[in-house]
């Protein structure tokens, strides 16, 4: 069975030092991807509302200041078990974002991340990064 779905949802952009600020996904059809922090809008919430409590839920800080940067679309096909796969188009809201500071938190957020690092952006390869972190990079002109 085929269940086909679309995710709307709202992500950050964490540029700082040539570094850029991920959470590696627990779940889903990017499991084990590196991932722009966010996630989901929910019923009757604004996009900015969701990237506030995403980047809250996912690397524990707050948002200082943010632009809108993109909006971008992905197709993926994936098994969700033996006889269910997810037709899911992804819709994200990118955003160039700053933090209050530096910190990212580092464990679960017993949803679908498995935490937050800075990673070096020119040690990253796109095999490793979800359609959306790789579309920003690539979008802000970096190389991978």
């Amino acid at each position: 069975m085929i269940i086909k779905k679309t995710h709307i949802g709202s992500y950050a952009i964490i540029v700082k030092n040539e570094k850029i600020a991920l959470v590696r996904k627990s779940k889903g059809g990017y499991k084990g991807k590196l991932d722009l922090p966010g996630g989901g809008i929910e019923f009757k919430e604004d996009p900015i509302t969701t990237l506030k409590r995403e980047v809250k839920e996912e690397i524990d800080n707050d948002i200082s200041s943010y632009s809108l940067f993109s909006v971008a679309s992905n197709n993926i096909k994936w098994k969700m078990s033996k006889d269910l796969f997810e037709d899911l188009h992804h819709i994200g809201i990118l955003y160039l974002v700053n933090l209050e500071n530096d910190y990212l938190k580092s464990d679960s957020d017993e949803r679908d991340s498995l935490g937050g690092s800075w990673y070096l952006i020119s040690d990253l390869k796109k095999e490793d990064l979800t359609p959306f972190a790789k579309y920003s990079l690539e979008k802000l002109g970096y190389k991978l």
